[in-house]
């Protein structure tokens, strides 16, 4: 390899051989690195795109970005189907070989010991949904009607904050309920913040952002469980993703994994 190491994850040696078609990050292939008994996987990038300076500027390009996050995720999501990776931050990069090494080695302690806790387990995420309010409720039925007088203006207006109020109570509640049976299930769960519909798309509001770390052979029972629910509460969604690595309980630090951008 002659040009900067970028390096997606780090796991135990594997049975077998990366494939030989898996690319990762600038269309270069995933390769392992074996060091004190630990893998990392790395390709090499060039310099010119991901040197400090570079990645300062193309980290404000959200078409690259966007891209290199697929080509990341596309590595680790293959090394998920054979074995337990403890993936790295995006746009984690050294200089060279040596530098991947010593990465290793200040943070042998805690890939070990990650690794274990997180061995033959991966990660189920679970969002929970209002629905968008459908244009023939009550509300929106009634606009074209002027009130009759103030008074009743302010009974129709509060009518509706009543019942926007209810609608939201029952989904914190469901919500609720819904974490505390699948945290049951789970060996651990995280709480996230809810997501922003303008910068996620989906559609309703997010009021349950969570994940759950399940063993692997326990997962199908985990999908049934999360299915059981889905026609509980009319007016809401869940929607569940996954099996991926367990990112939400790597118990990565965020400025141990910034790499050494050159």
């Amino acid at each position: 390899m002659t040009g900067l190491r970028y390096v997606y994850a780090v796991c135990r040696p594997l049975g077998a051989p990366l494939q030989a078609q898996l690319t990762g990050v600038a269309g270069a292939p995933a390769k392992s690195l074996t060091h004190h008994g630990l893998v990392a996987v790395v390709s090499e990038v060039p310099e010119r795109d991901f040197s400090e300076e570079a990645l300062r500027a193309r980290l404000e390009d959200l078409d690259w970005l966007a891209a290199t996050a697929r080509a990341h995720q596309g590595v680790i999501d293959a090394l998920t189907v054979v074995t337990t990776p403890l993936p790295l931050r995006l746009a984690t990069v050294f200089r060279d070989d040596s530098g991947v090494r010593a990465m290793i080695e200040s943070r042998e302690e805690h890939f070990r010991r990650t690794l274990e806790r997180l061995q033959g387990r991966v990660e189920w995420g679970v969002k929970v949904y209002v629905e968008p309010e459908r244009s023939e409720e009550p509300a929106a039925a009634g606009a074209g009607r002027r009130p009759a007088s103030g008074r009743d203006y302010l009974r129709q207006r509060r009518q509706e904050s009543r019942a926007h109020e209810g609608r939201w109570q029952r989904a914190e509640t469901f919500a609720t309920r819904l974490h505390g049976k699948l945290s049951a299930f789970a060996e651990e769960s995280r709480l996230h913040a809810p997501q922003n519909p303008a910068l996620s798309g989906a559609a309703g509001q997010n009021v349950l952002n969570a994940a759950y770390l399940v063993p692997r052979a326990h997962s199908e029972e985990f999908v049934e469980l999360v299915d059981r629910t889905k026609d509980e509460a009319p007016g809401l969604r869940v929607e569940l993703t996954g099996p991926w690595a367990a990112y939400s309980f790597a118990g990565e630090n965020p400025e141990g994994d910034a790499g050494e951008n050159p």
